[in-house]
């Protein structure tokens, strides 16, 4: 999911046999240690390049609005806010930009209180489950690629449309939460079509 974001991931983290992950992260029980299994990640410069806002007359140089990212696995079979407050603080202290949490169940509705609380670092929660398939690679879903600012701004010019014209993806659709979308951004949705082909 990190690489399809566009992270800066060698394809031998991302493509790891079955014995050297056993070897790597499984203790002699047989059982996941998932503390094993946190690692971070810089943005490539072409998703820096898609993150980076157009300039403008009060900010002719605008920073990206993306950095760091960190995944956490939690060891916990459930969540709760004394772990989304470690988590956190380990984000703010270490100055990391974004935070995935993998938990093994979904957090309870009153540690979900605290995302918005800690902004402008992004945090975000899966479950395991929900991250045992890929569901980029199946096929039928489309291929969605994330538009820079720059093609955004052609695509609107190009259809004489407003933003407000375009149709509009759920912040909670598995594609946009797979991607890290974030309101405001645009997706090219590649797909086979019945009437053009």
């Amino acid at each position: 999911m990190c690489y399809d974001r566009g992270y800066e991931l060698t394809e031998e983290e991302c493509n790891v046999s079955l014995a050297d992950f056993k070897a790597m992260y499984v203790d002699e029980s047989g059982a996941v240690q998932r503390q094993r299994l946190a690692f971070h990640a810089r943005p490539t410069p072409d998703m820096q390049k898609k993150y980076t806002p157009l300039p403008r007359p009060g900010n002719p140089e605008p920073a990206p609005d993306v950095g760091t990212i960190h995944v956490e696995f939690s060891p916990q079979p459930s969540v709760g806010i004394k772990d989304l407050k470690a988590f956190a603080q380990l984000l703010n202290e270490k100055n990391y930009h974004t935070g995935i949490f993998v938990a093994q169940a979904a957090p309870t509705s009153s540690a979900l209180k605290i995302i918005p609380s800690i902004l402008p670092t992004v945090m975000e929660i899966f479950k395991e489950e929900d991250l045992l398939v890929n569901i980029s690679r199946h096929e039928l879903v489309p291929k969605h690629t994330l538009l820079s600012p720059e093609d955004k701004k052609r695509l609107l010019e190009r259809y004489r449309l407003k933003e407000t014209q375009l149709p509009r993806i759920r912040m909670d659709d598995p594609m946009a939460r797979y991607l890290g979308l974030k309101r405001g951004q645009v997706v090219k949705i590649i797909r086979k079509s019945e009437t053009a082909g």
